[in-house]
């Protein structure tokens, strides 16, 4: 199949945790879309990979993309990649590979790091039932969107800013439970990688007694029968 856009993994922190694949599709290319040149660059550089970037975020995917089906459709090849991890999960790559699907572009999908992952079996939380929420919502539905979680039958995965996490805490012990185990892991990959489990309450005090740095993932356990 001769693919015109790969969607590439990058490492989540440690930049070791890159494929020999994605190297290798990363020098095939004729560009790289990424979401900052600066922090792709840095990757970029370690392994001595040098091609045109082509700046691609969430501001401005909206106005770019048809630019970029217009150069496939010519025959340009491409690489998707983000600032860290898989492209289109909590990251821009969706209406990419949508457009893509339906101007018939032929695409592949490499595999790799994507956060959510290592947090999910590092909570000890079941694993055969999952749900991954992304990010939730700031304000409007997030009241809503928790509420709903304290019924959930299967282990729930999210992405939370460090500067919300405490807050984020506070809302899942008034609308889950104090008592509903949590596990949060933050810096995965990085020298500073952290999980802290235990009851909500016991996570809240935790992270509210140390400064809040990082990048995290929340994971709460599944409602379980006698709840």
């Amino acid at each position: 199949m001769n693919v015109s856009l790969y969607i590439v993994p990058t490492p989540i922190g440690n930049l070791s945790d890159i494929t020999l694949r994605a190297i290798e599709i990363l020098n095939s290319v004729d560009s790289i879309l990424c979401e900052d040149t600066r922090t792709s660059s840095v990757l970029l550089k370690k392994y001595d990979i040098s091609k045109p970037l082509k700046s691609f975020h969430q501001n401005n995917e909206h106005k770019v993309y048809n630019g970029i089906i217009r150069k496939l459709k010519e025959g340009e090849r491409m690489a998707l990649i983000s600032d860290a991890g898989t492209p289109g999960i909590s990251d821009p790559g969706f209406l990419l590979v949508r457009a893509c699907i339906e101007a018939g572009i032929s695409i592949q999908t490499l595999p790799g790091p994507t956060a959510f992952i290592p947090a999910l079996i590092n909570s000890g939380f079941p694993t055969d039932q999952f749900i991954f929420l992304g990010f939730l919502p700031h304000k409007k539905g997030r009241q809503k969107a928790l509420k709903q979680l304290a019924n959930e039958q299967r282990t729930v995965v999210f992405y939370e800013s460090p500067h919300r996490l405490i807050k984020l805490l506070g809302q899942i012990k008034e609308y889950v439970g104090a008592e509903r185990k949590v596990s949060v892991s933050r810096e995965l990959t990085k020298i500073h990688e952290e999980t802290y489990t235990g009851t909500t309450d016991e996570v809240f005090e935790y992270f509210n007694k140390k400064e809040v740095k990082g990048e995290f993932v929340v994971v709460i356990d599944a409602k379980k029968e006698k709840e």
